[in-house]
Order: structure tokens, then sequence, then C-alpha cells
């Protein structure tokens, strides 16, 4: 920007490098104009909304302008030479205009989906009622780029001219000038005059500092055809700037009589979102509330006794700020248990004042109670001649169920450092107060104890799954299987010895082994261990498998190794083999148990003979004693029920199964009698006895799987909300992290099995924020300890 000198006029000049277009230049570029009064605002506005959407594209700063915004960029440049032909009047009033008797500001917003802005021009009014119009300043914003409603633009637009207003009257130093404020949205001006409803905090923050900066009266609605500050929202070249009103202002401001036009009660439309929806007070008369209801917003029963402890010496106008005494707090005692005495066993207290004695049927009649000097009621007892101290001999009668029963007993178990029932009890009879049902009331506290149960309970359970299909529904041999991998072995080589691992398959319906050995635990090694297995018993259908954290033998090396296999890399190869890889929930070993107890099985068999190879096996031994040890375990008989009977048939074992014919035994298509066994037919013989096998393996074995060994009952289910601690089986319990359930995943029986849980940061800042994302990882119940359920959490934050 230049000042003319000569014609004492502001102009432009275009001093613009070339550039390659990129991020970086446009934004030196846009930067580069001059232009502190918005003469050039609307102008400018089109290349700020160039900068924003390569922004929001993602546009790196020296990344080449996309092809849809470059022809945008190069018109907007080349339209820079245009520039020259404005000129701007350097002062409001001309020479010729004579005494100025009346100075008027006129403030214009505007506001659409890609701007916003404002227009402001100095009307002059001289002796002889000639107008003068001038532009003063001009505004011109982009759009936010988070989705906004154009009512909110608008009253934005709005609350940018009184930022302007109060900056042009510290500047212009005129006084008695006087301001108008004029928009095109109807909704903005009903904001601005509403007395009645109350707005959400966007509209409700700019509506007050419009109404604290201006008056309602000020405002004024104005066609969008005659508002100039329309081409601040939709910006404009240079040409069309020069066309329009923008420098010299609205026909109307021309005028020598301004017709305001006439005020209008604009009501807000309804169900606008903007405004906060009525909440009525309906305000009630309540009881008069006890001390002891009172004191039920404590969870500590030394805070309570404080907290009465200060009330009484505040009542005493004691202005001492030293801490509780002994006795105030005796004191402060005394006054909360004689006010639950007198809730809890008013009828018993009255029949004692009077000197009688209570009816039999009364339920502390057995407790001989009395009333002591200070109108306390307490246990009478046999203990009158002992030496023991008054509290103990006599202890003070409370309630079972009572909030204040529940924070002496939390006190009592606390100071004894959480140790157990027996000890609580005791402290609390030492402490002096008698609990009907002590025992029973211990109990139910210590169950729910968050720190016990994070000492000492046990983890969760829940009923044994039903066994899937694949378990009970007759497929072919290993089409559903399961897979682990167990070792190292050591083989030699000449001189060297080489670490080699067994990988076991167990069929889910024949319950057969099929053990391969791997050179390494590498990918690669992990799919020639597969091809094998499909080349040999054919075709799978599903796979499923640990994910590494309960493997048999060296643990610690199987979890390193395992973790670096590609399991992308694995899952394909077993895709296009139509073969799905399913993983089990991590930490569920118990998932797991039709192939670890296989592989347990396999260990027995192969320490007895790698006993007698030790250090001279090679790897071609190795696969050799894997290979025979997977038909020893397949000879194994699948019932142990008939195996005393010495009439009974001979053990079916998977051999029978898998051996019976060269080619894959398959359900035999009709029903065949004992006579086809002496047939001259081959594959009739064969059918005969394929069928006396499934007949009894459907009668032997699948009979006796029916019953669940363990987990008989349904226990609850885990809620979301729920604290919980994940039992790791390396760390000591004290170190097992804490984790909240946020969310429950069920089976078809409505029993929940697995969870996702949501473990919290150990390591956090000074300010105590967290220093990384929260992890969430799916877990079995079975590895969890319930600490703190979602309702119970609900009522200890309440309490």
């Amino acid at each position: 920007m230049y000042w003319n000198i000569e014609k004492d006029c502001f102009t432009f000049n275009r001093a613009v490098k070339d550039q390659p277009p990129t991020r970086r230049s446009i934004l030196s570029t846009v930067a580069a104009i001059f232009d502190p009064l918005g003469f050039i605002a609307p102008y400018v506005l089109n290349g700020k909304r160039i900068l924003q959407e390569m922004c929001c594209q993602g546009t790196d700063w020296d990344d080449p302008l996309s092809e849809h915004l470059n022809p945008q960029w190069q018109c907007w440049k080349e339209d820079l030479h245009n520039l020259k032909r404005l000129q701007i009047n350097r002062c409001y009033v001309p020479a010729s205009f004579g005494d100025v008797v009346k100075r008027e500001l006129h403030h214009f917003s505007d506001a659409s989906t890609t701007g916003y802005g404002q227009c402001t021009y100095l009307r002059l009014i001289n002796k002889n009622k000639e107008v003068h119009c001038s532009f003063v300043m001009g505004k011109a914003r982009v759009s936010p780029t988070k989705v906004t409603t154009i009512p909110r633009l608008e009253l934005t637009a709005a609350a940018v001219s009184i930022t302007v207003s109060s900056m042009l009257k510290e500047e212009l130093l005129y006084d008695n000038v006087e301001e108008f404020f004029w928009t095109d949205s109807k909704v903005t001006l009903g904001y601005i005059s509403n007395e009645a409803r109350r707005f959400h905090t966007f509209v409700a923050n700019r509506v007050q500092k419009i109404r604290n900066n201006t008056a309602p009266q000020q405002w004024f609605y104005v066609p969008t055809s005659e508002n100039p500050a329309d081409i601040t929202s939709r910006g404009t070249s240079v040409a069309e700037l020069l066309s329009s009103n923008w420098l010299t202002g609205p026909q109307f401001l021309w005028e020598r009589k301004l017709n305001l036009p006439t005020k209008e009660s604009i009501e807000l439309l309804v169900g606008d979102p903007e405004v906060r929806k009525v909440q009525t007070l309906n305000s009630q008369t309540t009881e008069h509330r006890s001390l002891c209801d009172r004191l039920t917003r404590f969870s500590s029963w030394s805070h309570a006794v404080s907290a009465i402890a200060r009330l009484k010496r505040f009542l005493l106008r004691d202005k001492s700020k030293s801490l509780s005494t002994v006795t105030e707090r005796q004191n402060a005692e005394m006054v909360i248990i004689k006010n639950l005495q007198g809730l809890t066993f008013s009828d018993e207290i009255k029949t004692l004042s009077k000197g009688k004695a209570l009816h039999e049927s009364n339920k502390m009649y057995n407790l001989d109670p009395f009333l002591d000097e200070d109108n306390v009621l307490k246990v009478g007892g046999r203990l009158q001649h002992s030496s023991l101290p008054n509290t103990f001999k006599h202890p003070t009668v409370i309630p079972r169920d009572h909030h204040i029963t529940k924070l002496i007993i939390a006190h009592c178990h606390e100071r004894i450092n959480h140790q157990g029932k027996s000890f609580t009890m005791n402290e609390i009879r030492s402490s002096g107060y008698w609990i009907p049902k002590l025992s029973q009331t211990v109990s139910d506290y210590i169950r729910q104890c968050v720190t016990c149960r994070r000492l000492r309970r046990a983890v969760e359970g829940q009923k044994m799954k039903d066994l899937p299909t694949e378990r009970v529904e007759h497929s072919p041999p290993f089409t559903y299987c399961g897979m682990d991998v167990f070792g190292p072995f050591l083989t030699k080589q000449a001189r060297k010895e080489n670490k080699r691992y067994a990988l076991l398959f167990t069929c889910f319906y024949f319950r057969a082994v099929h053990v391969e050995m791997l050179e390494d635990l590498t990918t690669d090694a992990f799919i020639n261990g597969l091809r094998c297995f499909i080349a040999l018993r054919g075709s799978v259908r599903q796979i499923k498998c640990d994910r590494g954290t309960n493997f048999v033998g060296a643990k610690n090396e199987l979890c390193a190794a395992l973790n670096e296999i590609d399991t992308e890399k694995l899952t394909t190869f077993l895709s296009e083999k139509q073969c799905d890889f399913v993983f089990n929930t991590p930490h569920a070993s118990h998932a797991g148990g039709v192939w670890e107890r296989q592989i347990r099985t396999v260990r027995n068999v192969l320490n007895a003979t790698l006993a007698l190879a030790k250090r001279r096996l090679t790897d071609s031994s190795l696969r050799t004693f894997l290979y025979e040890a997977a038909a020893i375990v397949n000879s194994r008989p699948l019932t142990t029920d008939n195996l005393n009977d010495p009439n009974s048939l001979k053990p079916i074992t998977p051999n029978h199964l898998l051996t019976m014919k060269t080619t894959t035994a398959l359900p035999p298509p009709g029903q065949f009698v004992k006579e086809d066994l002496y047939a001259r037919k081959q594959w009739r013989q064969v059918q005969y006895l394929t069928e006396q096998f499934w007949g009894r393996w459907k009668r032997e074995y699948l009979h006796n799987i029916r019953v669940r060994q363990r987990w008989h009952a349904a226990k609850r289910n885990m809620q979301v909300g729920d604290i919980v601690m994940d039992k790791e089986e390396i760390l000591p319990r004290s170190q097992w992290r804490l984790g909240r359930v946020v969310d429950t995943i069920t089976d078809k029986d409505g029993l929940v099995r697995k969870v996702k849980v949501t473990f919290a940061d150990r390591n956090l800042s000074k300010k105590g924020e967290r220093l990384h994302k929260m992890s969430t990882v799916e877990r079995p119940v079975h590895k969890l300890v319930l600490l703190l359920e979602s309702c119970e959490k609900q009522d200890a934050l309440r309490s």
C-alpha cells in the first residue's frame, strides 16, 4: 500500500515475487499484502480460502498445489495487477465540505458458510444538510473449519463489529458520535433483543458482549441487496470491488434524511437449538433431617468425629485454630452415638428411662441393657466385678444396618491393617461397641472391602461353556483342529547343537494328534510345518491357536520368538487354503485345554525316549521320534469304562478312525448289517467296520464328555464400569494392574466369559496427567479379580 502525496490518496502496487505454487509461497504472497484498514479485505479473503483448503487437505509446506485449486490461485494472482486501479482518499472530509455538525458511524456485518466480516462507514453532515460518506475500516475472515451454523456465524460477525467500534472510538477521538449497527440476519436481531430466554454458552457469550457495549435500539435490519458487508462473506475480485458500493457505502446513507426502519419485535423461532430448555425448580418442604442422616455423606469415622468436634467448638464461640483434642473427640463421639441410639432404640430408651425392664419378647432382653449417667444405652452382662475397663465390660449398643455402624467397622478394620474378620471383631469390642450379629455384619463388610479384595480375593469364574459344534458333530479328521508349539529340543549336527521345536495339531472331533518338527520359530518355518500337515491330513477348515503366552517348555524364549511371527502372512497363506486362523482370548489358557493336554501326553512319551539318546539326536531322529510319539498317543483308548471288563470289545482309539483305510474315512452313506462283513465286495466290509466305529464313538466317547468337570454354576456377569485387577503370573499380587471394564462379550447362553478392559497408566506427570494413551485389551474373566462392581462404585461416589 502506497500514499500518493500529490493526490493525497492510498493506492496499491504489485510487488510479489514469482514462486512455484506451494503452500509456503502462497502464504508468503497473501501475507505480503499490507492492508491494515481492510480496503481490499474481500479480495484477500479469496486467497485465505485457498490456504484454508490446502490445510484441510493436509498439503505439506512444499507440496505442489492440487489441480482443482491451481486455476483459482492463478486467477487470484493475476488479479493483483488490478490493485493499482484502486484510489482511496486519505481524508474522511473533503476540503470543500465545510464545517461538520454531525458525525455517524455505521457498522455493517454479514456471514456465510465460507466467510464472515464487517465494514464501517463515517457519515458526515454539514450546516447545509449535505451528506458525505467515507470508508473507515473493513474486516473479512474465513469461516472456521469446524462445522458452524449460519446464525452463529452471523452473530460472530456482529461481535466483530463491536470490537471494531470500541477500537474506532479510541482512535478517532470524536465527541458525540452516533453509532448504528446493521445486519441482514433477523435471527441475530432476535438474539440481541431477547430479554426472557437463556442461550447456550456460544451464543450467550457473544450476546453479552454486544449488550455490554451497545443497546438493542442501535441495531437495525438491512436487506442483503443493500448490505455492503455481503462481499466480505463471499469474497470478490478487484474489478467487482471497484464496481460495488464497498468503498462508498450503500445509497441510503447518502440521502439527506436517514430513514431508519421501524423497530419490530422479533420473536425467537420455536425450537431454536441455541435456546436453553426451561427447567422449573419444584421445591418441596422436607422433614427435619437428624444429625446421623447428615453424616451419611462422610466416608470416614475419623472425619465425621472431627467435623462434629469443630461444630461444637464453633457453637461455643471457641476461635482457637488448634486441632481437636482427645476430650473434644470423645464428646463428639458421644453426641453421634446418642443421636444414633435415639433414632433406632427410642422405645427401649423410653422404657429404661422410666425404670422399667424390657419385655422378654424384646430382641435386647438377653443383653440386660441399662442407661448410664450420660443416658447412653449399654450392655449389662455379668462382668460387673471385673477389673477390665468399663468400655469393655459395658459396651455401647449400636444398630447393625446403619451408615454410622459401617464407618465404625471400617475404622476398626483399617486400624488392624485389614487382617480379617476375627481381628476386626476383637478391635470393635475393644473399642467399646456392641453390634448385634457382629460376625455376619463384619463378614458382609469385609466381602465388599476393596483392599481385602485386592489382597486376597480369587479370580472371577463362570459356568463352563457348552462344547462347540466342531467337537460334537461329525467331520472328516483334522477338519477342525487346534495348534500349539512346544520345545525346544536339542539336536546335534557334527559339533554344533541346534534347537528344534515341535508343532502339534489335535483334531477336535477324533482327539487325534499330528506332530511336525520346526527348525526354528520363523514365519517360514511355521508355514512349512502347516504345508506338511495339510499335505498329509488333507484340507483344514479352521485352526485355533493361543496368543503365545501359555506355551509349555521354554516359556520366555517362545514368547519372545512368537511375537516376531508375521501373523498376517500366516493368515494369508491359510486363507488361500480356505482355512480360518482363529486366536483365543489372550491369557485364556483354559480355552486351549484340548491341545494343551495332548502336549503333556506327547511330552511324557518323548521324555522316556529322549532320555536314552541324550545329546545324540539328529534332526531326522527327532522327526522320527515325533511321528512315533504321535502314533502312540493316537493309539490311546478314548474311554476307560470297559477296560476291566474281559467281555468288552477292544477299546476304540483315534487310530481306528484314521488308519482303517488308506484314504480318509468318510461317514457311511447308508445303513449296513452284520452280514456285510462276510460279503465278497471289499467296500461293504469297510463300510460295516466304519459304522461300527462311529456307533461306538458316539456311545462310548461322546457320552463321557457330556458332563462339565468344573465351573458348574453360573455366576454374576461382569458389567461395563467394573473395576478389576489383571492377574499376571510372573508379578507379585501387589503389582497387578488395575483396569476398568469398557465392553462385555456375551455368549449364546447369555453369560459373559470375556471382556475388554482399559488399563490405567502407571506413570503420570507431576500434574497427575497421563503420559500415554490408555490401552484396551481383551481378557477372560478367569484372569480378572473383581475389586469394585459398577453399582458399588456409584454408591461409593454418592457417599
